[in-house]
């Protein structure tokens, strides 16, 4: 299984729950963990900024990743959002198995 640990943030609780939402009923995404706001810094356009965001982190397969990335994209609110995807190297057989399931085009096998 080629399952990927996808991060993102996303500004508000309301927004990070539609977006998992989406990626769980187009099933781009077998979980996603929307973690408490954490305060980030980053220089954009020059200029250093403090945003309060929330975090999720999407347990996907890399099968599924273009169109997971394609609906991150499609909804979220900022210019450039932050998408990472780390391979997973090692899991739970049983857990890395629902992942792929949760995340077939058609549904579970």
């Amino acid at each position: 299984m080629d399952g990927l640990l996808v991060l993102t943030n996303m500004p508000d609780r309301a927004g990070a729950e539609k977006l998992a939402a989406i990626l769980i009923e187009q099933r781009l995404a077998a979980c996603v963990n929307i973690l408490a706001a954490c305060e980030s810094v980053y220089r954009w356009q020059g200029e250093i900024q403090h945003d309060a965001e929330h975090p999720l982190l999407i347990k996907t397969t890399q099968d599924r990743y273009a169109e997971l990335e394609a609906a991150i994209r499609a909804n979220h609110p900022y210019e450039l959002p932050e998408i990472i995807a780390v391979p997973v190297v090692r899991g739970l057989p049983a857990y890395l198995s629902w992942v792929l399931s949760e995340t077939r085009a058609g549904g579970p096998a």
